[in-house]
């Protein structure tokens, strides 16, 4: 970042503060927060921010321009980041420059993202503007990926009470992190930037403690609930809207290659510290209780715990990962005992 002289410092909360009040200005907040260099501001950001920080690059195709404005154009999740950003930083002026540079300068969710990725995973061979530019040229130009980190932070706010907001998923939570920078990795592979794409799988695992290969197939939708000690080897599948605690391994039995991880159904709940080994499948809507050890297929819509594990009972919700109800009750166990 670039150093703030005492005067810029100690003005811009101060700053940031008047700006996002609404009332008697000649611009909107949207407007002034768009036109970075506004006569109106009377003070240009890049003396305060570098480049980087503050997200912006000229587009340098057609598809640029077009991924610019897809992103931009009927965004309610972005919209939503945005006025959370500008109440957080009203009541906490101290935080009211860091909210301004991850989010409150940028155009859209994509540019926010990678700068808060970007500044997490930097090291001093591996810098913030290099992380930044790849990751904003793998988002900003895959829809499938401006689909899916929206559709996360949503799976993070609807399904985990500590989530507070839709921001702080995209500020601080190293769950949704890890996943989206795995989403990046895995485009690159798709790419053949196989080297890359490791070099993002190692910093992952290195500042998370979150290691999925990027080769993994893993849906839109997904949660990583914690997320220290996640596990997902190289042929995993994982479908969509599942839920996976901390712990979790959906690793392989040995020195085989070839097709050798779990198929993990969509709806599916995975507990704390769950082992799942093997090209086993994982049937849609099933959940597995904490610190079980899955060798082998499960059936849609099971519940199954144990060392190892066996089925126990059937579910009547669809979705399990939605509810996060993965403690099976005294009530529930009396009713299979009395079914036996």
């Amino acid at each position: 970042m670039a150093c703030l002289s005492d005067e810029s410092w100690v003005s811009l909360p101060k700053m940031l503060s008047r700006r996002l009040s609404l009332g008697g200005q000649k611009q909107d907040v949207e407007e002034e927060t768009k036109h970075y260099d506004s006569v109106n501001t009377g003070y240009r950001l890049e003396k305060v921010f570098p480049v980087y920080a503050l997200g912006i690059r000229e587009p340098d195709s057609a598809n640029d321009v077009l991924a610019f404005s897809v992103a931009n154009l009927g965004d309610p999740i972005w919209d939503s980041v945005r006025e959370e950003a500008k109440l957080e930083a009203e009541k906490e002026p101290i935080l009211s420059s860091f909210l301004y540079a991850s989010i409150l300068s940028h155009d859209c969710m994509e540019q926010a993202l990678a700068f808060v990725l970007a500044n997490r995973l930097q090291n001093p061979t591996l810098l913030a503007t290099q992380l930044m530019d790849i990751f904003c040229d793998v988002m900003m130009h895959d829809k499938g990926i401006q689909r899916s980190i929206r559709l996360d932070v949503k799976a993070f706010k609807d399904r985990d009470p500590a989530c507070l907001s839709y921001s702080s998923a995209l500020l601080y939570i190293k769950g949704y992190h890890s996943l989206q920078v795995y989403r990046v990795a895995h485009a690159l592979w798709g790419q053949g930037r196989k080297v890359l794409a490791l070099a993002l799988q190692s910093r992952i695992s290195e500042v998370f403690g979150v290691d999925i290969h990027p080769a993994a197939k893993i849906g839109e939708g997904i949660l990583l609930d914690h997320a220290t000690g996640v596990v997902i080897g190289e042929t995993a599948v994982v479908g969509n809207r599942v839920s996976l605690m901390h712990g979790v391994t959906l690793g392989g039995t040995g020195k085989e290659v070839g097709d050798r991880h779990p198929k993990v159904g969509e709806g599916a709940l995975i507990g704390a510290s769950a082992t799942i080994l093997g090209n086993i499948k994982i049937g849609e809507g099933a959940m597995i209780a904490a610190g079980s050890l899955v060798l082998k297929a499960i059936p849609p819509r099971s519940m199954v715990a144990g060392i190892p594990a066996n089925v126990i009972g059937y579910l009547d919700e669809h979705d399990p990962s939605l509810t996060m109800k993965h403690d099976a009750s005294k009530e529930f166990f009396e009713h299979v005992a009395a079914k036996k």
